[in-house]
């Protein structure tokens, strides 16, 4: 099928457990008993639902940022291991995993290594074993917001050529393709502060004036119940060949 980097007219709001679900029968995106492979896990927020939910046998989620790893490993997981480490150099012997997952986190590898980084989850999968890659669209309210504290056209768009370039040459089949407004609510200007300027996994060098515009910008959306986005995200589901 044919992939492409945006398609206003193909969005639905929704999250990505409910399009995880509906894969399962469209497209046999079952975890129940599989061995699970998460590069960059960041905070594990997605481990822990995709554990919880969809019963695999086992997860591994690997994270580069140390400080982030450390704390991941001081949570109570069963079946997950935490690992540091990078998608460009995955510490298993091949053909390990079932199914592979990228939550938001192809555009964090290097540019140079993205397309090292897609061949070690073909390495590590079994034939046939599914991958599935989110990744944010540089579109809309929030990507503007975004912007301000870090701009990613480049790596974004990067990250969607690495993944056309890996079907082109035959490593992966695409299976589907999905974009998604997913609902992000952050109830005050800390709240936002804390998730996306006060990390340790980009050394984002945001001065004092940046921040005080940053905060105004972010300020034009506050309402009584916080700041609603839509947050646009491109989805794909990749089968290993």
């Amino acid at each position: 099928m044919s992939m492409r980097i945006n398609d206003p007219a193909a969005y639905r709001l929704g999250e990505e457990l409910e399009l995880i679900a509906a894969w399962r029968y469209r497209h046999g995106l079952d975890l129940e008993g599989k061995a699970v492979l998460e590069l960059g896990c960041g905070a594990a927020w997605m481990t822990r639902l995709l554990s919880e939910r969809f019963a695999p046998a086992s997860i591994v989620a690997t994270e580069v940022d140390r400080i982030q790893h450390d704390k991941n490993l001081a949570t109570d997981l069963p079946g997950v291991t935490f690992r540091l480490g990078g998608a460009e150099a995955i510490a298993d012997p091949p053909g390990t995993y079932d199914r592979v997952f990228m939550f938001k986190s192809l555009h964090h590898v290097p540019i140079p290594e993205m397309g090292q980084a897609l061949r070690e989850v073909h390495r590590v999968l079994r034939p046939g074993g599914l991958a599935y890659f989110s990744e944010p669209v540089y579109w809309g309210e929030f990507n503007d917001l975004m912007c301000l504290i870090h701009d990613e056209r480049e790596v974004r768009l990067a990250a969607f050529q690495a993944l056309v370039a890996a079907v082109d040459d035959g490593l992966f089949e695409s299976v589907d393709e999905a974009f998604l407004d997913i609902p992000g609510t952050y109830e005050t200007w800390e709240a936002f502060a804390e998730r996306f300027l006060d990390v340790t996994h980009t050394d984002l060098a945001i001065d004092a004036a940046r921040r005080t515009e940053v905060r105004a910008a972010f300020l034009r959306h506050l309402t009584p119940t916080g700041a609603h986005f839509r947050k646009p995200h491109r989805i794909d589901l990749l089968r290993r060949r």
